[in-house]
């Protein structure tokens, strides 16, 4: 059995690509017409380590971003998504390991604000994270937001 890859070795691992691709057959009645990108993990990761500290960023930014670095329509949500939590757990991981600057995941949301509970360390090492950087925080049942979080919203140019 081989041994499984770090969150770092995932990170670093392009699989060909970022690959621009022309929207066709049953995605243009989800996506409609045009051309999308589908990133590498690593043009997440860049996006992500440059949100500075007291700004966050959601991944909707970071899809624009990529699609105007790579001139397309839109850019591919699932892997964006994907590739922002293996950049999360691939930072995580550095941290773990003594690295002092790593990319501040904890600072890319879902949409509308949503802190993501999926990154490493939960919504309680999130929100402590975010609250020390100035933010406020309101929980929704389960769900915890940043308020007024499109005062302090990072936009990347490409």
């Amino acid at each position: 059995m081989k041994p499984k890859k770090s969150w770092r070795e995932k990170l670093a691992d392009s699989k060909g690509l970022p690959k621009v691709a022309q929207v066709c057959g049953k995605l243009t009645r989800r996506w409609g017409e045009g051309t999308f990108v589908i990133p590498a993990p690593r043009e997440v990761d860049a996006l992500m380590k440059r949100v500075p500290k007291g700004r966050v960023i959601t991944i909707n930014e970071l899809r624009d971003a990529l699609a105007a670095q790579h001139r397309t329509d839109f850019t591919c949500p699932i892997t964006t998504g994907i590739f922002a939590w293996i950049a999360a757990h691939a930072a995580a991981e550095a941290e773990a390991g003594g690295a002092k600057r790593v990319t501040p995941y904890w600072r890319t949301l879902k949409l509308e604000g949503e802190v993501n509970p999926k990154y490493p360390g939960g919504l309680a090492a999130l929100r402590a994270r975010l609250e020390a950087e100035g933010h406020t925080l309101r929980l929704r049942g389960k769900r915890c937001f940043v308020v007024d979080f499109e005062k302090r919203l990072f936009k990347p140019r490409a």
